[in-house]
């Protein structure tokens, strides 16, 4: 959010927000048009957004913005060399881009691809129920570690690509006392030695350059 925030006081102009849904970061204000795009809708994404298209991120979005900026989104693309080259086409030169990730590396991650989305909505439901709704969507983890995903903002065009690790993902085994422990403890050292590829997300901002 300091990211965002700073960049629209910075360089202000339209925003698309992707996979937000209807949990959106920002607000609309006067100013600029603040947009939504999912592959899912209800109804109040009409009024939270100024407009709200319903699509993947796969596939070419119209319009052009100023930033485009997702949270815990692109984990659920198939295809984020697809995603990655379509938010770089709607961009306007000197645009930027943000998005929190989480990387594919951590155990919270290695657990959700070993259990699949069928069996990981079903413990959703028994040990976080009160992350029905919001959570449980398939995953792919695509390019999802600090590494790959710079190389593919590089390879698509992107220039002064910056990374920031985190690494505190422990909660999602709160419901299991010695998995919660040993989840801090792993990620505790994977901070002192700064091994970005096993933290537990990271975010991702870049830019277009101004002039191709």
């Amino acid at each position: 959010m300091q990211r965002i925030r700073a960049d629209m006081d910075q360089h202000p102009g339209d925003i698309l927000e992707v996979g937000g849904i209807d949990r959106p970061l920002l607000s609309k204000a006067p100013g600029y048009s603040y947009d939504g795009m999912d592959i899912d809708e209800k109804e109040a994404c009409y009024e939270i957004y100024d407009h709200f298209l319903v699509q993947s991120v796969e596939e070419p979005i119209a319009g052009s913005y100023q930033m485009v900026i997702s949270m815990t989104l692109l984990e659920h693309v198939r295809d984020n060399r697809a995603s990655i080259r379509n938010i770089h086409a709607v961009l306007a030169p000197g645009g930027t881009t943000h998005h929190y990730v989480p990387s594919s590396n951590h155990p919270y991650s290695l657990l959700l691809r070993l259990v699949g989305p069928k069996w990981q909505k079903i413990l959703i439901r028994q040990l976080r129920p009160g992350s029905v709704g919001e959570t449980g969507y398939p995953t792919f983890f695509d390019h999802c570690t600090v590494a790959k995903m710079t190389a593919l903002f590089r390879e698509t065009g992107f220039v002064d690509i910056e990374t920031v690790p985190h690494y505190r993902a422990a909660d999602y085994f709160a419901f299991f006392l010695p998995a919660y422990v040993a989840v801090v403890c792993f990620e505790n050292l994977c901070r002192r030695m700064a091994w970005a590829s096993l933290a537990s997300g990271f975010v991702i901002s870049a830019r277009k350059p101004a002039t191709p």
